[in-house]
């Protein structure tokens, strides 16, 4: 999903420092837009600057509104975060996971998540206005997170799930797969593993599996070179 595409609410937060740090936390995953039910001038913005570091930006150019309503008028979803479920605070609450997976059915509409205030959290009416809740699993004796940490956990969960790769890595092609395929299946056959008639069963099998797997260029080199060397040692065994 489109970074730009994702809001945090805070709704009616306590603590400037806590949004410094929610600053910071959005800048991890990427998010910039920022929305606060509440007042500018009600935050100390010098212990904003401190805590969300080279993030300040996204304080900067944050807006504010009166209600949750308001602020996610221009979005498609409005998931409200809690801890406690009820017939009041939605009766099924789901998982930061499977708002993740929910994203792929947004397409271009845009997800506003909201955040309660540090103490009270969102109010019955408050989460009333979210189309749906979304709770983050913690002990029981102690769930209550620190509202930069709830925020960091469900932002990191939606990075994670738009950036499923490290850094740089390319899928090699289905062309490119059937090259390791074929060293695989003529490795097999010079040790000797099956008959001429038993090799395009096992080939396929090979090839349902690692095109599965989306195997990088390197890995795809790693699997052919186990292959020719385990062919080329069995090779060798015979002759001695």
């Amino acid at each position: 999903m489109n970074p730009e595409h994702i809001h945090i609410i805070l709704c009616r937060p306590e603590e400037s420092r806590n949004i410094g740090s929610v600053c910071r936390a959005m800048a991890n995953a990427d998010l910039k837009i920022l929305k606060v039910i509440g007042r500018k001038q009600d935050y100390n913005e010098e212990q904003i600057r401190i805590l969300s570091i080279h993030a300040y930006d996204i304080w900067e150019n944050a807006q504010f509104y009166s209600s949750i309503t308001e602020a996610g008028r221009d979005c498609t979803c409005i998931a409200g975060t809690t801890r406690r479920p009820g017939k009041k605070r939605k009766d099924t609450l789901i998982l930061p996971e499977e708002l993740a997976q929910r994203t792929n059915t947004l397409g271009d509409g845009k997800l506003a998540i909201v955040f309660g205030n540090e103490r009270t959290g969102l109010t019955d009416q408050e989460l009333e206005e979210c189309n749906i809740g979304v709770t983050i699993p913690a002990s029981e004796q102690f769930g209550s997170l620190n509202l930069s940490h709830a925020v960091q956990i469900i932002t990191y969960t939606l990075f994670r799930h738009t950036n499923t790769r490290s850094p740089g890595y390319i899928p090699i092609t289905r062309d490119r797969l059937e090259t390791t395929i074929n060293i695989i299946g003529s490795s097999l056959q010079k040790i000797g593993f099956f008959s001429i008639t038993g090799r395009p069963e096992m080939e396929r099998f090979w090839k349902d599996i690692l095109s599965r797997t989306a195997l990088s260029e390197g890995e795809a080199q790693y699997i052919e070179k186990i292959f020719t060397k385990a062919a080329g040692l069995a090779g060798r065994n015979k002759k001695t």
